[in-house]
């Protein structure tokens, strides 16, 4: 008798695994709405019926199951019949009170082939391609070194923006090294780690994943509100981007408290893709809410891609935030930064700050409030 694990419809543990506790049923309407609107505008009209017709198969016997349904019309995306119409000799009894129907799910295995095939060969391109990208641009443009002569320090980030900053850094960056896990590991881990150790593992990936995820949300949600008075784009920013900020010429163009590169880095990642990693994140954790097996699987596909630009992104936000920038990790560590600094590379904000603060009282930092742009 075939177990379950080998059958077609069994998802990853990064899904199968997924929270479902029964408090989660009372999902008020507002959810199911915003989950299943989600949805239909993420799949568009050509999806309204689900894919069974060049769904591949895993085994001979969901083969002539797709034959037989060849021409019999499919439930929606939303549907909850989705997924649920098949009950054959394998069935071994009741494994799930929503699920208790579900051995076969078309579309199910073309959804792994997918997930497992070019999905995670090209997000395990861009992610070791980066690395190495970045080390090529450290490597033949060199940064500019700090300046010599050391000025008084002027206050850079408040430790309310330093500890939001660093809750949403570190959370992301457990998400990340999970999520790596949970998709490359099988892979990558298992033929030398071996089943009981990569079990313990994935498992604790799993958890922290699941876990780390709602954090990162509440910490991107305060995060965009703390800065996001700082990061509205001003007339001047247009010169940095043309300029591309003298990352080459190493001509630095005057920029206000935040360049144009670390704008776009806010809207552009922690935004937008914020917004899409948390969005896909909810619908794959709480798997009760109505969601279907397709719906899950289209959140899949978004999550992954989302969160191969994600990481991607932040490689090169950590590399000009350290090596890229000297100088710029001291502010976010310690919340003060030269004066020659900020005047190389903020020179608009350096001014401000000056004309705020007199020079005769260099013990009284200037503030960090978002009039200074």
């Amino acid at each position: 008798m075939r177990s379950l694990p080998s059958l077609s419809c069994s998802m990853s543990c990064s899904m199968s695994c997924l929270m479902s506790c029964s408090w989660f049923r009372s999902a008020s309407t507002l959810w199911r709405a915003c989950v299943l609107l989600c949805a239909f505008s993420l799949a568009g009209p050509v999806l309204a019926e689900v894919p069974h017709k060049n769904a591949k198969p895993a085994y001979a016997e969901e083969q002539t199951i797709l034959q037989t349904e060849k021409n019999t019309a499919a439930p929606g995306f939303g549907s909850a019949a989705s997924g649920k119409v098949h009950f054959d000799r394998h069935y071994l009894g009741q494994y799930g009170s929503d699920e208790a129907t579900v051995i076969l799910q078309r579309g199910g295995n073309t959804w792994r082939l997918l997930r497992n095939g070019p999905i995670a060969t090209i997000s395990g391109f861009l992610l070791l391609a980066t690395p190495l990208l970045i080390l090529g641009v450290y490597l033949g443009v060199r940064p500019a070194p700090l300046p010599h002569e050391a000025g008084r320090r002027l206050e850079r980030f408040s430790r309310w923006q330093r500890w939001v900053h660093w809750a949403t850094a570190y959370s992301f960056l457990a998400l990340a090294f999970t999520g790596v896990l949970i998709l490359f590991g099988k892979n990558v881990l298992l033929p030398w780690m071996g089943h009981d150790v990569f079990y313990f593992a994935a498992m604790l990936s799993k958890l922290i994943h699941n876990f780390a995820g709602p954090l990162f949300i509440v910490c991107s949600v305060i995060m965009f509100v703390t800065f996001v008075r700082q990061n509205m784009f001003r007339r001047w920013d247009w010169q940095w981007i043309k300029g591309a900020g003298g990352l080459v010429s190493h001509k630095e163009i005057p920029a206000g408290y935040f360049n144009a590169g670390e704008k776009i880095w806010f809207w552009g990642g922690v935004v937008v893709l914020g917004m899409l990693m948390s969005v896909t994140g909810l619908v794959l954790n709480f798997v009760n809410f109505g969601q279907t097996r397709y719906v899950l699987q289209i959140a899949d596909y978004l999550h992954l891609a989302g969160s191969t630009l994600y990481i991607v992104a932040a490689m090169g936000h950590i590399y000009l935030g350290t090596l890229g920038t000297p100088g710029a990790y001291q502010g976010m560590r310690e919340g003060t930064v030269d004066a020659n600094w900020a005047k190389v590379h903020h020179e608009l904000w350096y001014d401000e700050v000056v004309h705020i603060t007199p020079p005769t009282s260099p013990t009284r930092p200037g503030s960090t409030d978002g009039r200074r742009q």
